[in-house]
């Protein structure tokens, strides 16, 4: 059906003075839909469902179906007579039911925008939109598009899959914290702090060594005044992948 789809000829040219039909299907996944003139393909269209659309009942996802295919045509089917053929026959009485939620009551009002008839069409015969609902060969495609990228960028981090059992344990060592460390020992100022920790300074009074003599400043690091260090700390907080900034479009 796809093949036929996407074959010349592909489309027809639409005729605004008569009416239209639209083929509508929706599965767990997907939406797809067909608008069709005199058995002639005018254009075609599919989507995934939305997180929450995941949660509808079938009644619902059928009627967004429906829904979604209105507002994408609506130059084309405004104004003109519509025929909707559906493979849920509660459809048919979507005008006449008495008890409908907040949503489809919205629904409703847009519906009725339109000069429309909803038709029941067995799944069997709707091969039409339930082709574009459906997946077909995407988990033998994708499967091994993934697994291409996965380890292309598995080469750029310059990381390999090991047997299980290779590697008895991990220990993760922060290397920007052993910098920050090393780069007191050697800084003037951070001698003269811990001098005046010595004397017991009270403008010292806010700074303290631990076990290890690395010097803090409450329960902050103390970073010396060295620029390329300092340079990095902000390039690790605002350039790396691991960074929490969300970028400038999203503040």
């Amino acid at each position: 059906m796809r093949r036929l789809l996407t074959s010349a000829p592909i489309l027809a040219q639409p005729d605004i003075t008569r009416p239209f039909d639209v083929y509508c299907d929706a599965l767990g996944t997907s939406l797809g839909y067909v608008l069709m003139q005199d058995q002639r393909v005018i254009a075609y269209a599919s989507r995934a469902l939305r997180r929450h659309e995941e949660n509808y009942a079938t009644h619902d996802l059928e009627l967004a179906a429906v829904v979604h295919a209105l507002k994408i045509w609506h130059h084309y089917l405004l104004g003109n007579p519509v025929h909707i053929y559906s493979d849920h026959k509660s459809l048919k009485y979507i005008f006449t039911q008495s008890e409908l939620n907040l949503r489809q009551r919205r629904w409703l009002e847009l519906i009725k925008d339109y000069d429309l008839e909803i038709h029941y069409h067995p799944g069997k015969t709707n091969v039409v939109a339930d082709a574009l609902s459906r997946k077909g060969c995407y988990s033998c495609i994708s499967a091994t598009l993934v697994h291409a990228t996965l380890c292309q960028e598995m080469e750029k981090l310059n990381l390999a899959i090991v047997p299980e059992g290779t590697l008895a344990n991990i220990t993760l060592t922060p290397t920007l914290r052993d910098q920050i460390v090393a780069a007191q020992k050697n800084n003037t100022g951070m001698e003269k702090i811990r001098q005046r920790l010595m004397e017991n300074d009270p403008k010292a009074a806010c700074f303290h060594q631990d076990s290890e003599g690395v010097l803090w400043f409450n329960n902050h690091l103390v970073v010396p005044k060295d620029l390329e260090l300092q340079k990095q700390i902000l390039d690790e907080a605002h350039l790396s992948r691991n960074s929490i900034h969300p970028g400038s479009n999203k503040m």
